[in-house]
Formats: structure tokens, C-alpha cells, sequence
């Protein structure tokens, strides 16, 4: 299969050929399994206090006689602490049992549970080519909700890797017929539930994701534009090209990003 190479202006200046990894099958099985394990890796590790719901003192006794003992008061043998007393009359409440108000867990979270997951080699590097499969197919493309253009899929002129303003990436973008896309990913959208006080108030879409063969100074260019994502062909995972495990990101790959995907065997 072969691409229209547009220069910074919309103009086809050639085609080049695409590598074999654009042909693999669409796994979208693979692609989940794969992005989840990036996730896990990400996780990071929790777990309750040692003493969290041990620190009252609940020790009572249960011997006949005892002073402050609840021998023969007929109450269930709750691990209990004294609330109140008056002379020698003791108020009681339930406490430390994980049955009890502000007693411990009964199985707290614990701080050496790995979270974790493994893949296999080959079902990693399958899955990416599946995910760069897709990034070619319109119709899964659409699908994930990005507004392309109506010549997409296309591939960009080597050039566009010199870019280094911003203003000059916005341009291109908007040349490319991109604008719409732009303007969706810009969009935020409050986050629901207690995220909001987590330094998660706001949610994102993500947009373009630009492929290349060296980042240089277009990633400091792109870095402020908002959805936008630039990486180095030789740094690309599934979770990038598939974010929240659904293939079809909007994709552009220059054409030296492509040759160097193709020369150097990556992900075969």
C-alpha cells in the first residue's frame, strides 16, 4: 500500500511505500491486553496503617469479680473500650473487631501485592503492529470520534520534522485540514466524582499523535498545543497509539519515520 506524502502546505510532493507492519491483522484483544500491562506498570503501590483501627485500648476482662470486668452483665464478648462510668457502673463500646465503629480491617490492602502484569514478547510486538495497522484504517480511525480530513491517511514531507514554533505547527495543522480535530481536543470536560479534589478537576481528549524519526525541537514546539502527542518512532507503544486500549488514533507519520520503522525492523 502506498501514501501520499504532503508537504507544510497540503500539496503531494510523492508517495512512499508502507513497511509490512501497516498490513497486520486488527487485534483488538491483543491491543487491550498489552495497553493494560503499560498501566500496570504505572501503578503504584498502597496499603492501610500497621495500627490503623488498633490504637484503642480494648482489652477486657472476663473474670468474676473483676473491677471494670463484664463478667455477668450478659453482653456478647466484643473486644470492647470504656466510653463513660460512673462509680462503678462502666459504659461499654465495641471496638478494634473489624465489626465494630472505627475497629481495624479485616483484610486491609497490603503494600506487597504486586500489581504487575506480564506479556509475552511476541504478543507485545504483535500488538503494536496491530495499533499501527490501524492508524491507517479510516473507518476505525472515525470510530474513536477523531474529525479527519478527507484525504486521510496521508503521510508528512520530512520537513515538517524542522519545525520550531509553535505557531508554525498550528499553521501546518491547520493547512492539513486538522482544524476541527483541533478544536475538539481542546475541549475539557469536568471530571465527575472525588478526582475533582485530586488534581484531576478536568478530563482531555486525546488528538494528533505525530510520529518522527528524530523529536528535536518540534517537540518543544508541539508541547503546548493541547491533545497533541510527538514521539520517536523507536519509542512507540501501544497505549500511544491505542490510549484507553481503542485503536485508530489519528496518526501522521513522516515519511524518514516510516523508513526508519522499515530499516531497522522495528517491532518485527
Amino acid at each position: 500500500m502506498n501514501l501520499d506524502v504532503l508537504d507544510l502546505s497540503n500539496n503531494k510532493v510523492g508517495e512512499i511505500k508502507l513497511p509490512i507492519h501497516f498490513e497486520e491483522e486488527f487485534r483488538p484483544d491483543l491491543i487491550q491486553r498489552a495497553v493494560l500491562t503499560i498501566q500496570s506498570h504505572k501503578r503504584q503501590g498502597y496499603a492501610a496503617s500497621k495500627e490503623a483501627g488498633k490504637r484503642a485500648s480494648a482489652k477486657l476482662s472476663r473474670r468474676r469479680r473483676d473491677y471494670r470486668g463484664s463478667y455477668g452483665y450478659g453482653i456478647s464478648r466484643v473486644p470492647r473500650k470504656i466510653l463513660t462510668r460512673r462509680g462503678t457502673r462502666m459504659n461499654w463500646v465495641g471496638a478494634f473487631a473489624p465489626g465494630t465503629v472505627g475497629g481495624r480491617r479485616a483484610h486491609p490492602p497490603k503494600s506487597q501485592k504486586i500489581w504487575w502484569q506480564k506479556i509475552n514478547e511476541k504478543e507485545r510486538t504483535k500488538a503494536i503492529r496491530s495499533a499501527i495497522a490501524a492508524t491507517i484504517t479510516k473507518e476505525l480511525v472515525v470510530d474513536r470520534g477523531h474529525l479527519t480530513p478527507e484525504n486521510y491517511p496521508f503521510a508528512l514531507d520530512d520537513k515538517f520534522e524542522l519545525i520550531d514554533k509553535t505557531k508554525e505547527a498550528i499553521n501546518a495543522f491547520k493547512k492539513l485540514g486538522l482544524e476541527l480535530e483541533m478544536s475538539r481536543s481542546q475541549e475539557k470536560k469536568l471530571r465527575a466524582g472525588k478526582g475533582k479534589l485530586r488534581g484531576r478537576k478536568y478530563k482531555k481528549k486525546k488528538g494528533i499523535l505525530v510520529v518522527v524519526s528524530k523529536t528535536g525541537k518540534l517537540g518543544k514546539a508541539v508541547a503546548n498545543i493541547p491533545g497533541i502527542d510527538i514521539v520517536e518512532v523507536r519509542s512507540l507503544n501501544t497505549e500511544l497509539l491505542a490510549p484507553g486500549a481503542k485503536a485508530g488514533r489519528l496518526t501522521l507519520w513522516t515519511s524518514a519515520a516510516i523508513l526508519t520503522l522499515e530499516k531497522e525492523h522495528l517491532f518485527n
